[in-house]
C-alpha cells in the first residue's frame, strides 16, 4: 500500500468508543485508535484437513492488515467437517453449522464494532455461513478460502474423499478387495486442504470468486502452496483499502452478482448444495432469488470444465488450466457474465478479466473450448411435480437414462436405505425414498454421500433413482433428487409414498411425480400424523423450530 493511501486509512479511520484500558491490554497504542479495526475470522481446526491449515494463513493476513494500516483483530469460528460426520448422527449439525458461523461472526463484528472483516473458511459450511454474516452486517469484507486438497493416488488414478467412499460400496458388491479398499481408504486423503474435486467447498470458493467476494485465482489454489498464504496477505491489503474506500458487500452482492456465480457454478459442474446456499445468502444480502433463476440460468449456460465427480479432473487441474477466471471470461466473450458487476477490489468483473484470453489453452483438456463443451447446458436442474410443488434439485448431466419410472423403495431415515443397499436387497430400476430427512425433519437436512456413493460401488448408479428431502453431498452423481419440498416433516407429499408406488423421474421434463391419484393421495394426507420430534432441547432443536424450507434455503431468520 502506498503511503498516501495508509494516511488516508489512519485519518479516514472510525474512532472507537469501547474500553481503551482493554483494547491496549492487547497490544493497541495510542496511535492504534483511529485506525481501522479489521476482524480476521477463521475456522483454524485440527479436526478436519479441510481447516488444518487455516491458522498459518491468518496469521499472514494479520500481519498484512497491521501492515497496511489496519489494527487486525484474530477470532475463531466453528467448523463441522462433513467428510468426517457423513453416514452418521453427527451430520444433522453440518448444515446447523452454517448459521452457528454466520451468527458466530455477526455477533463478534457487531459486538467489538469492528470496521471490515476478513473470514478464512475451509471445510463446506465455512463458506456459505461467512457470506452470510458479511450480507447482514454489511462492513467491508473479503473472503478467503483456505484452499483445496491436493489429490491422492493408487494404481494410476487421481483419488478424493468420494474415492473412499464409492470404494465401501465397490466392496460390499465383491468387486474389490480388502487391500484394495484399504489402500484407497489410505491414500484419499493425502494432507491439507478441503476435498478436490468440484464439490461443495470448492464449489462456493468459485461462486465467490465469480461475486467479487475473493480475489481472482485464488478459490482454485491449494492449501498447501506457498501462493496461498501470499494470496491471504494480499486479501488483507485489499480489505483494509477497502474499509478506506467504503466498498461494502451490498455494493458487491447484487442481483448480477448472484447470476454470475450461478452461471459460473453451471459451467464448472458444482454441487447442488451451492443452490441452498446462494439462495441463503441472497436472502441476507436483501437479493431476490428463487429456485427458478437457476433453471432460468441452467438453459443457457454449457457445462465447460471436466471436474470430478462425473468427471476426470480435480481442482488443482483446474488452477493450472486457467482457474476460475478463465471460465468467467469465456462466459463473458459470450455475453453470459455481467462485466461491470463492482469486486471487492474496486475494479470490475471486466477489468479484472481482460488480459485473459476468450479461449483456454490448446495444451489441457479441463477446460473445453466453447465449441466443444462437456453439456450444452447447465447440471443442476429444478424438478416440479406433486412429489415436490415446491421444488427439488438433480444433476441432469452424466446420466444414461434420463427417464426412469420404478417402484417406490421407501425408507424412513439413510442408516436404513445404507443397510438395503450393502445387503445387496436394491435391484435396478427401484427408486429409493429417503425422508424425514429435511432441514425440520431430520433436522439439520443430511448430506446421502454414504447411500448414493455405495449404489454407484455397487454398479447401479446408471439404473437406480434416488430421492430425498435430505441433501446430496458435492461428490454425489447419478440419477438422484434432493432437497425434496415440502418435506416429510411438514406432511409433503413424499410423506405419503407408499412400498412399490411407482415413481418418475424425467430429467429432461424436469418432473418428479408419483403415480398415485388425488383422491388415494387425499385419503393418505388424511390418515397422516406428524412424527414426533427427534429433539426436544438444544441446538438441534432450536434449528428444527425456526428453520425454513429449503425451496427457500433452509434460513432460520426467516419468520422474526
Amino acid at each position: 500500500m502506498s503511503e498516501n493511501l495508509r494516511s488516508q486509512v489512519v485519518t479516514q479511520g472510525v474512532q472507537r468508543t469501547p474500553n481503551r484500558a482493554m483494547l491496549r491490554a492487547v497490544g493497541f497504542q495510542d496511535e492504534d485508535f483511529i485506525k481501522p479495526i479489521v476482524g480476521i475470522a477463521n475456522g483454524f481446526s485440527t479436526i478436519t484437513p479441510c481447516n488444518m491449515g487455516i491458522d498459518g494463513l491468518a496469521k499472514r493476513a494479520e500481519v498484512s492488515a497491521r501492515a497496511s494500516g489496519g489494527m487486525p483483530q484474530l477470532f475463531g469460528t466453528i467448523t463441522i467437517s462433513d467428510g468426517i460426520s457423513m453416514g452418521t448422527e453427527g451430520m444433522k449439525y453440518s448444515l446447523v453449522s452454517r448459521d452457528v458461523i454466520a451468527d458466530s461472526i455477526e455477533t463478534v463484528c457487531n459486538g467489538q464494532s469492528m470496521d471490515g472483516v476478513l473470514a478464512i473458511g475451509g471445510c463446506d459450511k465455512n463458506m456459505p455461513g461467512a457470506m452470510m454474516a458479511i450480507a447482514r452486517m454489511n462492513i467491508p469484507a473479503i473472503f478467503v478460502y483456505g484452499g483445496t486438497i491436493k489429490p491422492g493416488h493408487y494404481n494410476g488414478k487421481d483419488l478424493t474423499v468420494v474415492s473412499a467412499f464409492e470404494a465401501v460400496g465397490q466392496y460390499s458388491a465383491g468387486k474389490i478387495d480388502d487391500t484394495e479398499l484399504i489402500e484407497v481408504e489410505r491414500r484419499s486423503c493425502p494432507g491439507a486442504g478441503s476435498c478436490g474435486g468440484m464439490y461443495t467447498a470448492n464449489t462456493m470458493s468459485s461462486a465467490f470468486e465469480a461475486m467479487g467476494m475473493s480475489l481472482m485465482y485464488s478459490s482454485t489454489m491449494a492449501a498447501e502452496d506457498a501462493e496461498k498464504a501470499d494470496s491471504a496477505a494480499k486479501s488483507a491489503e485489499v480489505l483494509v483499502e477497502a474499509v478506506c474506500k467504503q466498498i461494502l458487500p451490498r455494493d458487491i452482492l447484487t442481483r448480477k452478482a448472484f447470476e454470475n456465480a450461478i452461471s459460473v457454478i453451471m459451467a464448472v459442474g458444482g454441487s447442488t448444495n451451492a443452490v441452498l446456499h446462494l439462495l441463503a445468502i441472497a436472502h441476507s444480502a436483501g437479493v431476490p432469488l428463487t429456485l427458478d433463476d437457476f433453471e432460468t440460468i441452467r438453459a443457457r449456460v454449457p457445462v465447460l470444465c471436466d471436474l470430478k465427480p462425473s468427471g476426470r479432473y480435480v481442482a488443482t487441474d483446474l488452477h493450472r488450466a486457467g482457474g476460475i477466471p478463465q471460465v468467467m471470461k469465456m462466459l463473458l466473450a459470450h455475453d453470459l457474465l455481467h462485466g461491470d458487476a463492482l469486486t471487492i477490489t474496486g475494479q470490475t468483473i471486466a477489468e479484472l478479466l481482460a488480459p485473459i484470453p476468450d479461449e483456454p489453452p490448446s495444451n489441457q483438456a479441463v477446460i473445453r473450448p466453447w465449441s466443444n463443451p462437456i453439456y450444452p447446458q447447465g447440471h443442476l436442474g429444478i424438478l416440479r411435480g406433486n412429489l415436490a410443488e415446491e421444488g427439488s434439485v438433480a444433476k441432469l448431466t452424466g446420466i444414461k437414462q434420463r427417464q426412469i419410472t420404478g417402484p417406490a423403495r421407501v425408507f424412513e431415515s439413510e442408516e436404513a436405505c445404507l443397510a438395503a443397499i450393502l445387503a445387496g436387497e436394491i435391484r435396478a430400476g427401484d427408486i429409493l425414498v429417503i425422508r424425514y430427512e429435511g432441514p425440520r425433519g431430520g433436522p439439520g437436512m443430511r448430506e446421502m454421500l454414504a447411500p448414493t456413493s455405495a449404489i454407484i460401488g455397487a454398479g447401479l448408479g446408471d439404473s437406480v433413482g434416488l430421492i430425498t428431502d435430505g441433501r446430496f453431498s458435492g461428490g454425489t452423481y447419478g440419477m438422484v433428487v434432493g432437497h425434496v419440498s415440502p418435506e416429510a416433516f411438514v406432511g409433503g407429499t413424499i410423506a405419503l409414498v407408499q412400498e412399490n408406488d411407482l415413481i418418475t423421474i424425467d430429467a429432461d421434463a424436469r418432473l418428479l411425480h408419483l403415480h398415485v391419484s388425488e383422491e388415494a393421495l387425499a385419503q393418505r394426507r388424511a390418515q397422516w400424523q406428524p412424527p414426533v420430534p427427534w429433539y426436544t432441547r438444544g441446538v438441534l432443536a432450536k434449528y428444527a423450530k425456526l428453520v425454513s424450507s429449503s425451496s427457500l434455503g433452509a434460513v432460520t431468520d426467516l419468520h422474526l
